[in-house]
């Protein structure tokens, strides 16, 4: 520990403490995650370290070493300094579709890299969503503790991830595609930018876990009035939430990596350029 300086706390959780510090000797700022040595590292730690080190994409947060202590193990990585994507939701209450399809299209290239070396990631939110803080956000998937590799893991069949974004097939308690549960997570995160709000979960009573999943199972949804998007966002959206746990029809990464109305981000960079200047 001795080449990294403490600069300030930056979270908590189940997990531990996450912490930003400096390199003293290159004094690059990063993100480290501690964790308490003992029952709490597990398969899940173990997991997320062999399967986050193997990636490397411009939409994942880089993953750098991992340090031991007496006490905890420390997982070193990229810092991004623009926080969530969750909390430039709260702050703007819902995106501009336009912003939407911005950081949507990254977010696809990221998840479709991992699904390329056989990662699902199965616990993909805006909360898992870093930005690196630059004029024009670069959007960062991060957190791999649930994630599986086709390569080195069984098929999923437990339920994981948060209750708002998992696919209907998860909840079966059978095995499961996650890549294609992956799919659905992606496409209730371009919901959350749309409207601000979660697809699947009573506004009126946003904590009744049993309502919002018979929604997911039923795939009951729909896109209020007051919020005016495309024709071809929601034929996307219509695609995405598809019942069938085979989901046979749905669109895959690949459809959505074909979509031209959801990858024209040299346009929409340049918004983000005029608007900067």
């Amino acid at each position: 520990m001795e080449k990294y300086e403490l600069v300030k706390d930056i979270g908590s959780g189940n997990f531990g403490v996450a912490r930003l510090m400096r390199n003293k000797e290159t004094k690059e700022l990063v993100a480290m995650k501690y964790i308490e040595r003992g029952p709490k590292i597990d398969e899940n730690v173990a997991r997320e370290i062999i399967n986050h080190r193997s990636l490397r994409h411009p939409n994942i947060i880089r993953f750098i070493e991992v340090v031991l202590t007496p006490t905890h193990l420390a997982i070193v990585m990229e810092y991004a300094a623009g926080g969530e994507l969750f909390e430039r939701i709260c702050n703007a209450g819902r995106f501009s579709e336009d912003e939407a399809r911005y950081f949507f299209q990254q977010l696809i290239s990221g998840v479709s890299y991992c699904h390329t070396m056989q990662i699902c990631h199965r616990d993909l939110k805006l909360e898992n969503t870093l930005l690196d803080g630059s004029p024009a956000p670069r959007l960062k998937i991060c957190d791999f503790g649930y994630s599986k590799s086709s390569l080195l893991h069984s098929r999923p069949k437990s339920t994981v991830g948060t209750p708002a974004y998992i696919a209907p097939e998860v909840f079966s308690r059978r095995e499961y595609d996650g890549k294609m549960a992956d799919v659905w997570s992606c496409g209730v995160t371009l919901y959350v930018m749309l409207v601000g709000a979660y697809p699947f979960e009573d506004q009126e009573d946003p904590k009744n876990f049993r309502k919002t999943i018979n929604r997911i199972v039923n795939v009951q949804y729909k896109i209020p009035d007051y919020v005016h998007v495309s024709q071809e966002c929601k034929q996307l959206l219509a695609r995405v939430f598809v019942a069938n746990p085979s989901r046979v029809g749905s669109i895959t990464l690949f459809d959505l990596l074909k979509t031209t109305e959801y990858n024209a981000v040299p346009c929409i960079m340049s918004h983000y350029q005029r608007r900067n200047m």
